[in-house]
């Protein structure tokens, strides 16, 4: 792995476009800010020093003229009172130094020489030691040495200059997170919407306010889904006139088999039509449970309900028991429900010959409705395949065992459409178990 990889392993951007956004943003006013800071400090910088610079020279000039005028024994006392913060007057010739000086202390050499002219000789050394230090040399007219003592540095920082600082960081950060969110809150909510668009579902329309490209995508996506809906509604009424129009023709030709002399062939002709006419009939039913929100909601025990549902199918010899003893009221829509159940239990008892109905309350408080049979299951990489429509586990297309593929497609429909979801899953002992959720 090379270092470049390493570093991206290491420092990668978030998942999150909020996080990568912010992140882009502070990183940006923040090293704007950082260099506002730096600028502001080199400028203070080089106008302190020119400000000490100007000031030393004028001030030794002054100086050394005034001491020079002075009698020898006078100028002790005025030592004092040429005394300033970064440098003092001393009499004699000082400490020791070496010649080297800094980029700095040559400045300050340039200076004092400047100052002090051709009529004092000036040597100017660097006194060791870890804070710098400079030691200017003067000779008199009278031959006497004068040391100007000097500790360069520049105005200290103020001491609120920190806070001032963190609170302008502060305050980036606090609007950096507030610019995100404002940009990234239409994203959420086309997310949402797009979340809540489901066949059969009515759900509020985007807000079309704010700005001008936010509001021109809510517009789009307003229009989209109508467009969806107006395909969904066409997609009903076509299969509706396609099943009204089959039922006259395949209803002749029943007839005609009928009268047709008996045999194999009248046989097979009276079942293909059969197969022909539930086929068109599952076809509309699959259609109309995209749109199970026509049935108004209502509230039913529910515990009754699927013991009434499976009391039907023992009174007609069919081996359906049922378990659970849940004493809920639950509001949903009753035949989208009942038509959910009957075809899970179908399939159950096409397959298993016997099915089980239980009915249970999550630890979530959620009602679940299960159908469990003793069949061969299906195979876990086909459990949501099975859920998608004219999907069939037997390829042969028999109509004793293969169907028309749209039961469980039709369950999963209509349990979306009414608020609850479908799911799969084989049993440790063997067999199916489809579970209904509501809510």
């Amino acid at each position: 792995m090379s270092g470049l990889t390493r570093l991206r392993a290491v420092f990668h951007l978030p998942r999150t476009l909020r996080w990568r956004l912010f992140l882009i943003l502070f990183a940006g006013l923040a090293a704007a800010h950082a260099l506002s800071f730096a600028v502001l400090f080199a400028e203070r910088s080089m106008s302190a020093k020119a400000t000490m610079l100007t000031t030393l020279e004028y001030d030794v000039a002054t100086s050394i003229a005034l001491l020079d005028r002075l009698p020898a024994a006078e100028r002790p006392q005025w030592l004092p009172m040429l005394a300033r913060r970064n440098y003092r007057y001393e009499l004699g010739s000082g400490q020791p130094g070496m010649p080297e000086l800094s980029a700095r202390a040559t400045e300050i050499a340039e200076t004092i020489n400047a100052a002090a002219g051709s009529r004092f000789p000036v040597r100017v050394e660097t006194i060791p030691g870890q804070r710098e230090h400079l030691q200017a040399h003067v000779t008199l007219s009278d031959g006497s040495q004068v040391t100007i003592d000097i500790l360069p540095q520049l105005m200290p920082l103020a001491s609120w200059l920190p806070y001032v600082l963190a609170l302008q960081l502060g305050l980036v950060l606090l609007f950096t997170w507030l610019a995100v969110r404002l940009a990234i809150r239409p994203l959420l909510r086309f997310a949402g919407a797009a979340e809540a668009l489901e066949p059969g579902k009515t759900a509020g329309r985007l807000d079309e306010s704010g700005p001008a490209e936010v509001a021109y995508a809510a517009s789009a996506f307003n229009a989209m889904r109508d467009r969806i809906a107006h395909y969904l509604q066409e997609r009903v009424q076509i299969l509706a006139a396609i099943s009204h129009d089959l039922q006259t023709p395949i209803t002749r030709m029943k007839l005609r088999a009928e009268m047709a002399e008996d045999g194999p062939e009248k046989d097979k002709l009276t079942a293909d039509l059969s197969e022909i006419e539930r086929l068109v009939r599952e076809g509309v039913a699959y259609a109309r449970s995209a749109h199970g929100d026509v049935e108004k909601p209502a509230r039913i025990d529910i515990g009754s309900f699927v013991a009434s549902l499976a009391f039907d199918y023992q009174d007609t010899g069919k081996p359906v028991s049922y378990a659970g003893n849940l004493d809920a009221v639950v509001t949903t829509r009753p035949h989208a429900l009942r038509r959910i159940l009957t075809n899970l239990v179908d399939n159950a008892l096409k397959f298993a010959g016997a099915a089980e109905i239980e009915i249970d309350r999550t630890a979530e408080g959620v009602v679940a409705i299960a159908v469990l049979d003793d069949g061969p299951g299906i195979p876990p990489d086909q459990l949501d395949a099975v859920l998608q429509p004219f999907y069939r586990l037997e390829q042969s297309r028999s109509r004793d065992t293969g169907g028309t593929g749209l039961g469980l497609a039709i369950a999963q429909q209509l349990a979306g459409a009414i608020g609850g979801k479908l799911t799969l899953s084989n049993r440790p002992q063997g067999g199916l178990r489809a579970e209904v959720r509501l809510g």
